[in-house]
């Protein structure tokens, strides 16, 4: 079904009246298995994208992102206006955890997850859980969205507090570990934007799997997106750049670009 969807959206992004642009590339890197899954979608509130990142450390990681995509997408193809845009991302995303921990059935599995909408009024609205990553790039520069559900900015905190030194946090062997997303009985925050962003030509929203942060540094990623290109070219060549450097233990990697025209 969400197969149908993409290639249903893939067309609606061509839409001649459409003021967003649409381009996502995946790769499977090192792994065994493709845990990520992304979704986009266009109705008559505007374009939602959807990209989650089924943790690989866990079982079940590709029934986890799935069920979560496909819950965000069915629920803004039903959604009949944007008037609580809040309240839509905080119970979507409670369904989808719900959705996965009965898949489970006690077994261990889980998701990150972010999702944006763009209104007809050209404004960006988001949501965000574990560490993939919403940010926008503008004239050359991101402005990032999301914070990171990770053990780091616990660290962060405990620093700020002066109970710990900036090395400890660097060699803190557990600092990427997650510390919130989809999956289990005691979830309950979504980060959710309170203020929609407004968007500009030429704005691209980009969303990342860890696998593209973690592979490209931020001025490679600046150069890649600064090309003149479609989105969809500009995603592929992104994926190009990774799977050319050939590393070791690269993590499926994917991109979804959205932007403004």
């Amino acid at each position: 079904m969400i197969s149908l969807l993409i290639i249903r959206n893939i067309l609606l992004s061509k839409k001649e009246n459409s003021q967003i642009e649409i381009g996502n590339a995946q790769t499977i890197g090192a792994r065994e298995e493709q845990d990520d899954y992304f979704a986009t979608c266009e109705t008559k509130n505007g374009t939602m994208a959807v990209l989650a990142d089924g943790i690989s450390g866990l079982a079940n990681g590709r029934m986890a992102s799935t069920v979560a995509v496909t819950t965000f997408i069915e629920a803004f193809s039903a959604l009949e206006n944007l008037a609580n845009i809040q309240a839509f991302f905080k119970k979507t995303a409670v369904k989808s955890n719900q959705q996965i921990v009965q898949n489970l059935n006690g077994s261990n599995g889980g998701t990150t997850l972010v999702a944006v909408i763009i209104d007809e009024k050209g404004y960006l609205h988001w949501g965000a859980v574990g560490d993939s990553v919403i940010t926008i790039f503008r004239k050359g520069e991101f402005l990032p969205i999301n914070e990171k559900h990770i053990f780091e900015n616990v660290l962060k905190e405990r620093y700020i507090a002066g109970e710990i030194s900036q090395l400890e946090i660097q060699e803190n062997p557990l600092k990427k570990r997650l510390i919130n997303y989809l999956g289990y009985e005691g979830f309950k925050k979504m980060d959710i934007g309170t203020t929609p962003i407004q968007l500009f030509s030429g704005d691209k929203i980009c969303l990342f799997s860890d696998g593209i942060y973690d592979a490209l540094t931020e001025v490679e990623l600046e150069q890649l997106l600064s090309r003149q290109a479609a989105p969809y070219d500009i995603a592929n060549n992104i994926i190009h750049v990774i799977e050319k450097k050939h590393l070791k233990n690269q993590d499926n990697a994917t991109i979804v670009i959205l932007e403004k025209l």
